[in-house]
């Protein structure tokens, strides 16, 4: 794949960035050595400036091009934090901070931005200013809402902001992208069951809050089905449902928690509630109380048709015609990158990082990042940056 050559010169480099970060993973917002890490290296390549501290650890790197002045900028996104996850690859770089690892690749994601800051802080072959934009806190904390909220378009003013990530089960090297919704809307259920506990033996006398719990779970499955617009997509996922502590005991509560997903700001409307009406009526019937929750989370990742044909521009350069397809569908997992498009025109895409026979995915504490995609990455970093603010 024709990859920069300055960028495959600093391969072995970025391997060894990553493999660091790998082993040292934070979670959330408290990346200290993180963001101590990328704000150092962005030094180290003579970036203009390194503006820290942005969303508690988030870091902003600012580097010039040629007529900088003329007001010509743009935004390139990675997101730095981990997943608490117990790691099980064996690698030799494996994590070092037990129960936390890189399960999603974010480890990637900022060494592939790393590159590409290398090499433009070097060339400096473009019009205009690039903004390396480093995220804490991706993994449902919202850190993109965050680093928003605290002026990031405000402190470094730009027309357009982009993001990336990697997606096993594609090819190495292959890129994928599409118009419009990308990454869906994300919704948090708690629902808390309360009936009336009693001895196992004597279920008349007390009120089960799992034989409703577990009435709601099946009610649940009938908003998607019966009440929402047949060619929308729409999710209702019950994950946990926790209750009592003996064998013989019918407990007081049942506790049940999960996930909504959605593209249509309408449908989340109908899946909340449907959710509350569901689980309240149903609780009713059996005598209980259901206590709902329904918390909105991040917005649906949604790209802009122009920004995403310039990303489409870059990724051919790399990759090649054959290598760069068109998304078929969605996915309703969930990006926080979504907030900054709400305030920005840009676009998100995957880079696809291999799809061996029994690729673990993301979020699995067997996953690893895939390094021959570093360059590739960098490289179309650094490649959309250079063809948007054309010397």
């Amino acid at each position: 794949m024709p990859i920069i050559n300055r960028i495959a010169d600093f391969h072995a480099d970025m391997t060894t960035w990553r493999r660091d970060l790998h082993a040292h993973p934070e979670l959330g917002f408290e990346l200290p050595r993180t963001s101590a890490k990328v704000a150092e290296k962005l030094r180290e390549f003579g970036v203009d400036e390194v503006v820290t501290g942005i969303a508690k650890t988030g870091v902003v790197g600012v580097i010039r091009g040629r007529n900088a002045q003329n007001g010509r900028a743009i935004g390139l996104r990675a997101d730095m934090d981990a997943l608490p996850i117990l790691e099980e690859t064996g690698a030799p770089y494996a994590s070092l901070n037990p129960g936390i690892m890189h399960a999603c690749g974010h480890d990637g994601h900022t060494t592939m931005l790393l590159g590409a800051a290398r090499y433009l802080a070097e060339t400096r072959n473009f019009d205009g200013t690039v903004y390396v934009i480093f995220q804490p806190a991706e993994e449902g904390e919202g850190g993109g809402r965050v680093m928003v909220e605290e002026g990031l378009f405000e402190r470094f003013p730009m027309s357009q902001v982009f993001g990336l990530h990697n997606w096993p089960g594609v090819p190495a090297g292959t890129f994928m992208w599409r118009n419009g919704p990308i990454m869906a809307a994300t919704g948090e259920i708690a629902i808390t069951v309360t009936g009336h506990g009693a001895h196992g033996a004597k279920p008349n006398e007390g009120i089960d809050p799992i034989l409703v719990a577990a009435h709601i779970v099946t009610g649940l499955q009938s908003i998607v089905a019966r009440n929402m617009e047949p060619t929308e997509a729409g999710v209702v996922t019950i994950g946990t449902i926790s209750a009592g502590h003996a064998d013989n005991v019918i407990p007081e509560r049942a506790v049940m928690r999960g996930t909504a997903r959605w593209f249509n700001p309408a449908v989340g409307d109908v899946l909340e509630a449907g959710v509350k009406r569901i689980a309240t009526g149903i609780a009713a019937g059996f005598g209980a109380e259901a206590e709902v929750l329904f918390r909105r989370n991040y917005p649906a990742t949604v790209n802009d048709e122009e920004a995403t044909m310039h990303t489409v521009r870059a990724a051919k350069t790399i990759a090649g015609e054959a290598k760069v397809i068109p998304m078929e569908r969605p996915t309703m997992g969930a990006e926080d990158f979504s907030y900054m498009l709400n305030v920005k025109q840009g676009s998100y895409i995957m880079l696809g990082t291999g799809s061996a026979p029994n690729d673990p995915g993301l979020h699995h504490p067997l996953y690893d990042f895939n390094d021959e995609t570093l360059p590739v990455g960098a490289s179309y970093w650094a490649t959309l940056a250079e063809q948007l603010l054309k010397a």
